[in-house]
């Protein structure tokens, strides 16, 4: 006799956003727990998301580094479970804030910070309850061209450069500019159709 497993619904980096849902600039990171460089980048983008409130939204999506940083997958199953509490952006926050110490044990304590409940958390990391995302987040960057996060893509054009402030900002106004002038742009209508008689 077979039994049904119960069909969960996981929700999925890809369909986490921080910013205006409608912006008309995406900007997405592909990113790991343990850099240096991601962590850095992270203020950057918390500034550029303050710059551009309401034009811009940003997704974050996992790209972990397992042969330099063991831990960075566990850090990023972690965020993916903090996301089905809708705690995503805060654990991402405390994960940045502490990536020396990302231990499962250090994990499930930075959870209670996050402000989730979930009882079951410990046991879902190490269970890798949340691993196909991850590696669903690493298959497509990997499929985009990424070869070391940070790597940002701005309505899905990889950008090319040092990802500064100054940098990105350039390369996002110059996206809205792009996206208003699209706007703009007169809509050609159709040549009405001649009906065919039978």
């Amino acid at each position: 006799m077979a039994f049904k497993k119960d069909d969960i619904i996981i929700i999925e980096p890809r369909e986490i956003f921080v910013g205006k849902k409608d912006a008309p600039v995406t900007l997405m990171e592909f990113g790991e727990y343990e850099s240096e460089e991601c962590a850095k980048v992270n203020e950057v983008v918390k500034q550029l998301l303050d710059e551009f409130e309401g034009k811009i939204r940003f997704q974050f999506r996992h790209f972990p580094l397992t042969l330099i940083h063991q831990r960075s997958l566990k850090a990023s199953e972690s965020a993916v479970a903090a996301a089905q509490e809708g705690k995503f952006w805060e654990m991402h926050n405390v994960l940045f804030q502490n990536r020396r110490n990302l231990g499962t044990t250090s994990l499930k304590l930075y959870s209670k910070e996050a402000g989730i409940r979930n009882k079951k958390f410990l046991d879902d990391l190490v269970n890798g309850v949340y691993g196909w995302q991850v590696q669903d987040d690493l298959k497509e960057g990997i499929n985009r061209g990424v070869k070391d996060p940070p790597a940002f893509f701005i309505n899905d054009e990889l950008f090319v450069g040092k990802p500064t402030y100054a940098n990105l900002h350039a390369a996002i106004s110059k996206a809205l500019r792009k996206s208003k002038s699209k706007a703009k742009a007169p809509v050609k209508k159709a040549a009405p159709r001649q009906k065919q008689r039978a």
